[in-house]
């Protein structure tokens, strides 16, 4: 049987839709071509706000539309946090959590054989373990994804999070070495370390995330290693000097905001305040020569005064981030912040959502202009027919006509900058 998947969300659900895939592949089935009518079309979802539902019930009608006759899997952080929803969507054959994952073969075998609808999404428990599913490859990108990480306990004010992903549980230190082996023999350079709380990683194991990076460190043929996202409150000063101590942790960190105003945060149930994340991001540029600090921010939570908004932009600005995700609050049935008083217009939402964004765009260029003239090792992914692009240590987009080949790490030097997103350069001899 041949397949195709299809991916919302985040980092950690692109790593499993890989892991899935190699899961299928052991087991007989066959990736399906592009240009080929799949026998089995499997959405990955996600359930972080509820445009990613809409997209989700979307996704699964679309596809069940342009392939009438293919098995439809519905799997992800959408059916685990609200199965009675995702049951409701009528076209997706075969439902499962995210916890049911290592049966995804089997479940559609059963499927192929008896024509019954298929409903499984069975509930985390305290002391599960993380899947084992593993990853020898990452299709059709020069650096990989890997997971180590899954769960969160922070249950902040808005989030589903713990309801989809259950809690926090690590992966061993020897799983993530034969994971990084496997994949440096398929010629990976670059190691993302992803989760859905990665700063916890370890929590559970006796490890911390410093532990993690080390392990990355050991494979020779490995130049670089990143982090995904992380809590700010999670950071301390010991990590950064771990981190600091190896030469190929890419120094660019992104730390989840929120909001730059403590009330919010309060709010929020977020477990820093502004002073504590304007402090370590002081201590990170302290410590490494040029680093990015990526964040997100989301506007309109509930009750969020037009004080407490002007708080939190004149926040961002003072922080002068590289790059910012802005988002507007989104209800999320189950959440406390779901019942709070005083919710926010979509107008009003949109409005400071506008602002925001302008703001941290023009703070993303003061940033993008102090890379020229600074010569980066830039690790090239793509061609795009004009431009190649790749990326430096700090993540700082790069384009080049110099004719170069991807997957190879070359000195650039900065030259210009092109636009919000990127800038650049000009290949050194």
């Amino acid at each position: 049987m041949t397949f195709k998947f299809y991916t919302l969300g985040c980092k950690v659900n692109q790593y499993e839709t890989q892991a899935m895939r190699e899961l299928l592949i052991s087991n007989g089935f066959i990736a399906a071509n592009d240009n080929e009518s799949p026998d089995v079309f499997i959405v990955n979802s996600c359930t972080v706000t509820a445009e990613s539902d809409r997209k989700t019930r979307q996704t699964v009608r679309k596809f069940k539309n342009k392939f009438p006759n293919a098995i439809m899997v519905l799997t992800g952080c959408m059916p685990q946090a609200f199965k009675n929803e995702a049951e409701e969507l009528q076209d997706a054959d075969i439902i499962i959590g995210n916890t049911s994952h290592p049966s995804l073969p089997s479940k559609i075998l059963e499927f192929a054989k008896t024509g019954k609808r298929i409903v499984e999404v069975l509930p985390h428990e305290k002391n599960e373990k993380i899947c084992e599913l593993k990853i020898s490859d990452f299709e059709e990108r020069t650096r990989a994804f890997l997971k180590i990480q899954d769960g969160c306990e922070r249950y902040c004010t808005y989030c589903t999070i713990p309801a989809a992903r259950g809690f926090v549980r690590s992966k061993t230190i020897e799983t993530i070495k034969q994971e990084v082996n496997n994949l440096a023999e398929k010629g990976f350079k670059e190691i993302v370390l992803v989760g859905i709380n990665l700063s916890a990683f370890g929590k559970d194991t006796g490890f911390n995330l410093c532990d993690a990076v080390d392990a990355v460190c050991e494979n020779v043929k490995i130049k670089r290693v990143r982090l995904g996202s992380l809590e700010p409150d999670h950071i301390s000063d010991e990590m950064l000097s771990r981190f600091k101590r190896q030469d190929k942790f890419c120094p660019q960190f992104h730390l989840s905001l929120q909001s730059g105003s403590d009330a919010t945060l309060k709010r929020m149930n977020r477990h820093y305040d502004s002073a504590f994340y304007a402090e370590l991001v002081g201590r990170i540029r302290k410590v490494f020569d040029n680093p990015s600090i990526t964040t997100d921010i989301m506007v309109g939570f509930p009750g969020e005064t037009d004080e407490e908004f002007e708080k939190s932009l004149i926040f961002a600005k003072k922080i002068n981030f590289a790059k910012a995700h802005v988002f507007s609050y989104s209800r999320r049935k189950g959440t406390f912040a779901d019942k709070m008083p005083n919710q926010i217009s979509n107008a009003v939402k949109s409005n400071r959502s506008g602002l925001m964004i302008k703001a941290t765009s023009e703070c993303a260029t003061n940033f993008l202009n102090e890379q020229i003239g600074k010569v980066f090792p830039v690790l090239f992914e793509t061609f795009d027919g004009e431009y190649f692009l790749g990326h430096t240590p700090n993540y700082t987009c790069v384009k080049t006509k110099n004719a170069v080949n991807c997957g190879d790490i070359v000195p650039v030097e900065i030259t210009e900058v092109l636009n919000t997103e990127c800038v650049l350069g000009i290949v050194q001899k």
